[in-house]
């Protein structure tokens, strides 16, 4: 298993948010930094090792509160990208650690 870690301390925006994801899971450089390039790099993921790999997002709260609709247009992403998800030499699974006090 290879877990990727986003680091959301400092991700407050949607645009934040997809530099941080192309950051943590290597995307390549024809990622469009936009819903639907997203949506295609995560379903793909062919740059990376063949096996598990887990997105692990810290402090995802950070978004949601700096940016409610960037937050819920990049989780309806996440999750729909898991479950289409079909590549037989790799699985995806997408952990969100939030701080709550």
């Amino acid at each position: 298993m290879t877990e990727h870690v986003l680091d959301g301390t400092q991700v407050r925006s949607k645009r934040a948010m997809f530099t941080a994801l192309a950051k943590a899971l290597s995307f390549p450089d024809w990622f469009g930094h936009n819903l639907d390039g997203l949506y295609d790099c995560l379903v793909d993921l062919s740059w990376l090792a063949p096996g598990e790999h887990v997105l692990i997002w810290t402090h995802p709260e950070i978004l949601a509160k700096a940016d409610p609709a960037g937050y819920r247009a990049i989780k309806e992403v996440l999750d729909d990208a898991v479950e289409g998800f079909t590549d037989p030499d790799r699985s995806l699974a997408i952990v969100l650690a939030e701080n709550k006090p």
